[in-house]
């Protein structure tokens, strides 16, 4: 009887191999996970701060400011805050009595490490007012 189980040659070992290989899985997925997550965050972030900006803009543009310029300074302010990186693009404008802030950027997250695979997060947002300041068309 013991002469069965010791002569089970391809049930044995792997184990080993199958651990690495869900070990280097894993941490494959929390260094994405670790590197993607805050610029994804940050982006979302500077969203809704480019949304308070255009709206606040407009609403109380502040002493010796026009819409535009109090937009731009707290568009600016908040790419700074939120880490976009100095090559952003950021636009504001006025049009038909609208103030429209415009932000466009890539960043490069590693995403797998050593260089492997860099994926560039691309975000393009153009924030505008609405809500009760203005009326719907």
């Amino acid at each position: 009887m013991s002469n069965l189980t010791n002569n089970r040659k391809s049930e044995r070992g792997g184990a080993g191999v199958k651990l690495i290989i869900v070990l280097t899985v894993l941490i494959t997925f929390a260094h994405a996970a670790y590197n993607y997550i805050p610029v994804a965050y940050e982006a979302e972030n500077f969203k809704q701060e480019m949304s308070t900006a255009v709206i606040q803009g407009v609403a109380m543009p502040g002493a010796n400011l026009t819409a535009t310029d109090a937009v731009r300074i707290k568009v600016q302010r908040a790419a700074v805050n939120n880490n976009l990186p100095s090559n952003a693009l950021i636009e504001v404008k006025s049009a038909n009595n609208v103030v429209q802030a415009h932000v466009n950027y890539t960043k490069s997250i590693s995403i797998i490490p050593f260089g492997i695979y860099n994926y560039n997060y691309q975000f393009d947002n153009t924030a505008t007012p609405t809500g009760f300041l203005f009326k719907s068309s």
